[in-house]
């Protein structure tokens, strides 16, 4: 799936968001519920005069509709923190969210920063200058400027000199299955750093923010500002929401390693987790090895205690939430589901589930630069038939307009519904002869 926030989409997450500083249910509208909100939302600035009037363009040849978005009555200082922002950094959907959700809200009138690590030299971000220091670590902070957006990048080595470049390192590890043996220590920097940048940058939002954590990765934020920040007079203001994109990906580490967090011990009750694994998947133990040695090894009931970041994220937010209703259910349904991650859901509050939306300026038939042949209402057929002949040569199938084409895009894994794909080829090539599979 190709999704990001858009005009629709967007409305929907801005709701989630506003929401995340009531506690609250995001059923009430977006005028509403900014509203009911305005008297916490405005902590470290005064409300600033939102233009009257938001006309969002369904995208050029789509349809004539306009949306019109209701503007909130006092705006929100929202930080997203994740581990990827496309175009930047992208491995999967996190980064198109990252990417298009913040733009829509500060369309509704919201100031909005992202921050993420900075994994190379990016030609549009500058140095701010500013350098703090985090847990013996100097660390700064890059700035751009896109689309009415803060796009804040961490500056370390941890991140600069691990990925792409010269190591030809993904932005969690080697390989996948195969993660950084330091990834603790660089999104633990990591979550301090996107706190301190709402309020050390010479664009300062202050301390009331509404900080939005995505996947484990910045599962710390809502933890450091509960256990630690707050505590002490700290960010006494700010809320934060905690959104999962993937659940199977939770951050869970060997126990030994918690002295290395620099936490206080009240909050080690949060990640405390067991499973069944006698391994953490690294590069010094990755999973096609680790994998192996589990089966040959572990003990069937045996289990072994880890440290599990997801786990105290959903303990220590405001609100919690995903990226669709569905999901929202699916997650809360069973340990399976859940990635036995189900009764701590429900335990620490439940989960809401806010559909994606697609970002039509990206993802527009009119101008994609990777369609053969663009097309608008009046061509779809043709542009389809089209674009459906350029992938049957691609991939060495035989070009032929009457044959069905069926697509796969996503991971080759149970989580992605690639067994009932597996399972279901033989039926579909019996009933359709000429059917052509592809996976992407």
């Amino acid at each position: 799936r190709k999704q990001q926030c858009g005009a629709r989409g967007g409305a929907k997450a801005a709701r989630g968001v506003v929401q995340a500083r009531r506690g609250g249910s995001a059923s009430a509208s977006l005028a509403s519920s900014s509203s009911v909100a305005s008297s916490r939302a405005a902590v470290s600035r005064g409300a600033r005069r939102a233009q009257p009037v938001l006309r969002a363009s369904a995208g050029a040849g789509a349809s004539s509709a306009v949306v019109t978005p209701t503007l909130p009555e006092t705006p929100l200082d929202i930080v997203f923190v994740s581990a990827e922002v496309a175009p930047w950094s992208k491995t999967g959907g996190l980064g198109d969210v990252i990417s298009g959700l913040p733009v829509e809200l500060a369309k509704r009138g919201h100031r909005v920063m992202t921050v993420a690590p900075r994994y190379d030299q990016y030609s549009d971000a500058w140095d701010t200058s500013v350098v703090l220091d985090i847990l013996g670590e100097k660390v700064g902070f890059f700035h751009s400027k896109k689309k009415g957006v803060d796009r804040v990048f961490i500056d370390h080595p941890i991140f600069l000199a691990k990925v792409w470049g010269k190591t030809g390192s993904k932005l969690y590890g080697k390989k996948s299955g195969a993660d950084f043996v330091d990834n603790e220590k660089r999104f633990r920097i990591f979550c301090e750093a996107a706190i301190e940048a709402a309020r050390c940058l010479p664009f300062s939002y202050g301390e009331g923010v509404t900080f939005v954590a995505n996947d484990w990765h910045s599962a710390l934020v809502p933890v450091l500002l509960k256990d630690v920040y707050q505590p002490s007079g700290q960010f006494t203001d700010a809320k934060v929401a905690f959104c999962i994109h993937n659940i199977a990906f939770q951050g869970r580490f060997w126990p030994e390693s918690w002295d290395a967090l620099h936490l206080p011990e009240i909050s080690k009750e949060k990640f405390e987790f067991e499973d069944g694994y006698s391994k953490v998947f690294s590069e010094m133990t990755p999973a096609d090895e680790a994998e192996a040695a589990m089966k040959e090894s572990t003990e069937l009931g045996k289990t072994f205690a880890k440290l599990n970041w997801m786990k105290a994220g959903f303990m220590s937010a405001d609100k919690n939430l995903t990226v669709s209703p569905n999901y929202a259910e699916e997650v809360v349904g069973d340990a399976s589901k859940g990635v036995e991650l189900d009764g701590v859901i429900a335990a620490s509050g439940g989960i809401e589930g806010i559909v994606n939306g697609m970002d039509n300026q990206d993802f527009n038939p009119i101008t994609d630069k990777y369609l053969p042949v663009k097309y608008g209402p009046a061509s779809v057929m043709e542009g389809k038939q089209a674009a459906k002949q350029a992938l049957q040569a691609e991939v060495g199938l035989e070009v032929d307009p009457e044959a069905p084409v069926i697509g796969f895009i996503g991971r080759l894994e149970e989580q992605k519904g690639v067994d009932i794909l597996l399972a279901a080829i033989p039926e579909i090539v019996e009933r359709a002869p000429n059917c052509q599979i592809v996976i992407l």
